[in-house]
């Protein structure tokens, strides 16, 4: 990969260019936690749907062509229910039934891949917060939107009536959440800022183990000033109970004492000014 100042950046598989973004899908997997991770778990759902569907295509390309064509889907469905105008003729309800089909196939399908994750990830999330706190806490990740319980064919019908007359698609994954609670209460709302971003971190530590168990590959961990983030303690924890694999850690403060690296590169003023 080589980054140009003023142009286009290049990236090259084996010495084939790369055209777009998405072709390095699977090709290199990389598990990436940051302090901004804290969103995953205080911000609203779009920051949960994005976690999931972003494990999903890390654990299988495919994943990532079912999420385009569901953005695909909505936009042609929310433009042809702004076209409505919230009136629901018979030409405007064809075509709908044209696009509620569509939405039906990729919704469903990306709905349980969605549920199938969270069921695969969340004793895994249990276990490295447990691990992280250094106390035993109940945790819950829950997937369950409504329309799965009457299936997404149904859910649609039920609210046309209401997408025809507010102009936009109320019901679907593109609007799912995903529950994170501790101790029985919402993480979002009730947990420190402190459980908040431990559980922001035993997710993408749990997706992470997943991944690497799943694929068969183990995905570069790269922790980016994560450590300034944590008490002493927490940091101390997540020195201890790191996976196996590569793993690169950035830090604007100095590394603790538990830390042992192989190599420690030194930046400063975007120089590098040490690499034993």
């Amino acid at each position: 990969a080589e980054l140009v100042r003023g142009g286009r950046n290049r990236v090259q598989v084996n010495r084939q260019r790369l055209g777009r973004t998405r072709e390095l899908l699977g090709v290199m997997r990389v598990t990436v936690f940051s302090p901004d991770d804290l969103v995953i778990v205080k911000d609203g759902p779009a920051q949960r749907r994005r976690f999931l569907d972003d494990t999903l295509v890390a654990l299988a390309t495919k994943y990532d062509a079912i999420r385009l064509d569901l953005d695909r889907v909505m936009r042609q469905r929310n433009t042809l229910l702004k076209q409505a105008g919230g009136r629901l003729t018979d030409e405007i309800a064809l075509t709908l039934d044209v696009w509620d089909e569509r939405l039906v196939t990729v919704g469903e399908q990306l709905g349980y891949a969605r549920a199938t994750l969270v069921a695969r990830l969340t004793p895994m999330v249990v276990e490295a917060y447990d691990q992280l706190a250094g106390v035993s806490a109940p945790v819950d990740v829950v997937y369950e939107p409504d329309w799965r319980r009457t299936g997404l064919a149904a859910a649609l019908a039920a609210a046309r009536d209401t997408d025809v007359r507010r102009g936009i698609s109320s019901i679907g994954p593109h609007r799912d959440d995903v529950d994170l609670a501790l101790n029985g209460m919402p993480a979002r709302t009730h947990a420190s800022q402190g459980e908040q971003r431990t559980l922001a971190l035993a997710l993408r530590l749990a997706a992470h183990r997943l991944v690497a168990e799943r694929t068969g590959s183990t995905p570069v961990l790269v922790l980016d000033d994560v450590l300034s983030e944590l008490d002493p303690g927490r940091a101390a924890a997540l020195l201890g109970h790191l996976p196996d694999g590569q793993i690169v850690i950035t830090s604007a403060a100095g590394l603790p004492p538990d830390a042992h690296p192989g190599r420690v590169i030194e930046i400063e003023s975007g120089t590098v000014v040490g690499a034993p």
